[in-house]
């Protein structure tokens, strides 16, 4: 993918990549302009001079930043743009994202089902929980595209990392987005998807078949420790991803505790007698 240069999606979709690609990250931190005369900035990234000068100039009718959710990044761009701009940034805060993400100067928080009107288009707040505990997406109603941000991403699999990432509520989150009329999907990193509904399916039942090696996992090894359950829950993925991998392991941990299938005691992990 290009990064920095603005690229028009649809007729008033526009993506800019950061050049912040890493293991994260992918190819970059898309963030979207919506809008031709009445501009809404979806996720300005990382905090990077270039990038923010590159949605500067990409148009002089920005009026408002949507943040799906702060990691850093996805939001810390929105201070440096509105420092330069004088515009108000909306998103949501939690107790748990607070603790762990850097501050946001809010204009207010957005809530389920707020709608966002201008005169060329009108954008729904759907709450999805899991990524993030403060996680959004946004629906560009009459185009149906779905901006995901973390929630769901092109060519990848998202990172779940506890406490403030949660496996319960992010596979609630996906289910939930099935109620909705969308016919594309705008991640935060990677290309637009367009199979949406194919691609959540697959997503749930990854995660579903990742759970079930990890109680099978636990049947073979016995009670153990985290990171020998690692490298046999993750031994299809190269070595060098199991920092990574982890994060996700512990969600899925704390989820099976919660359905009642497994214990913790000392360390030490094993299947719910």
């Amino acid at each position: 993918m290009k990064t920095e240069v603005s690229i028009q999606i649809n007729q008033i979709v526009r993506r800019i990549t950061a050049s912040n690609s890493s293991l994260f990250t992918g190819p970059g931190t898309n963030t979207y302009l919506i809008g031709n005369d009445d501009v809404s900035i979806i996720d300005p990234g990382p905090q990077l001079s270039e990038h923010t000068k590159v949605i500067r100039e990409s148009s002089t009718h920005i009026k408002r930043i949507l943040l799906t959710h702060t990691h850093p990044d996805h939001s810390p761009g929105a201070t440096l743009l509105q420092e330069h701009l004088d515009i108000p940034i909306f998103g949501l805060a939690t107790d748990s994202s607070i603790k762990k993400d850097s501050i946001v100067n809010f204009e207010s928080y957005l809530l389920d089902g707020d709608l966002i009107r201008t005169n060329e288009y009108t954008i729904e707040v759907i709450e999805t929980p899991g990524h993030a505990s403060n996680h959004l997406c946004f629906l560009l109603r009459d185009e149906r595209m779905l901006f995901t941000g973390d929630h769901i991403m092109e060519g990848s699999t998202v990172v779940i990392a506890p406490p403030d990432g949660n496996m319960s509520d992010y596979l609630s989150s996906l289910k939930k987005i099935k109620n909705y009329n969308v016919s594309q999907i705008a991640p935060g990193h990677g290309e637009i998807i367009d199979n949406p509904f194919e691609t959540i399916d697959w997503t749930i039942e990854h995660r579903l078949r990742r759970e079930e090696k990890v109680i099978q996992s636990i049947k073979k090894l016995g009670s153990c420790n985290i990171q020998k359950l690692l490298k046999e829950v993750y031994s299809d993925v190269d070595p060098i991803l199991h920092p990574i991998a982890e994060f996700s392991l512990i969600a899925h941990l704390d989820r099976l505790e919660e359905l009642g299938d497994i214990t913790t005691d000392d360390h030490k992990i094993s299947l719910k007698e």
